[in-house]
């Protein structure tokens, strides 16, 4: 697990693009939760991260596919294949995540 950023630091489901490891990850904060996804549209190779967060998940900016938080499936096409989603534990008042595990 690798320190990311305070949790302060995240605003509620606004997306937070990070590189953990020289992995690109943007994470979401869901009241005291935090969910790590890979920041990378699987249908179009966009950054997550300039999305916005709704209900749904989180949805890619340029074709508006929408994959789950939890399990980074794509819930809304063109997007069919899911997004890696990354082990996260908050200490402390700070996030780690750790990429060598995904959750999906």
């Amino acid at each position: 697990m690798i320190k990311v950023c305070a949790l302060s630091e995240l605003d509620n489901r606004k997306p937070f693009a990070a590189s953990v490891d020289d992995v690109d990850v943007v994470l979401v904060r869901d009241g005291e939760r935090v969910h790590a996804l890979a920041d990378l549209c699987s249908h179009a190779a966009v950054s997550l991260s300039e999305g916005e967060v709704s209900r749904k998940g989180i949805e890619c900016w340029l074709h508006g596919s929408c994959f789950d938080l939890e399990t980074g499936k794509p819930s809304s096409p063109p997007a069919s294949e899911p997004v890696d989603v990354y082990a996260v534990d908050i200490r402390d008042g700070d996030v780690f995540v750790d990429v060598t595990v995904t959750t999906n």
